[in-house]
């Protein structure tokens, strides 16, 4: 089992869930300092898979972005783009 997806499977998901439903919208937090604040300060990408994953409404997804400022990839089907969530927010 590859080390993303040990940690997109454990416990690591439910605290970087966590982590993004308590970014406020307007704001914005990097996958790197998620993974930090989840526990795992190396598992950024883990984020990303967790989030590039998701299917729960609750988890605003869009608020995570790379940590040179850039958006990163956003899994939303027939729905706004990652960056028209950002500036509705304000966040952009």
């Amino acid at each position: 089992m590859s080390k993303i997806r040990f940690l997109a499977d454990s416990g690591f998901r439910s605290r970087v869930e966590a982590v993004v439903r308590k970014i406020p919208k307007g704001k914005t937090m990097s996958y790197g300092k998620v993974a930090a604040a989840a526990g795992r300060p190396s598992a950024a990408r883990a984020v990303g898979a967790i989030m590039a994953s998701n299917k729960d409404t609750t988890v605003p997804c869009h608020r995570v972005i790379r940590a040179n400022g850039s958006l990163g990839g956003y899994n939303a089907v027939n729905g706004p783009s990652k960056e028209a969530l950002l500036k509705r927010e304000g966040a952009l």
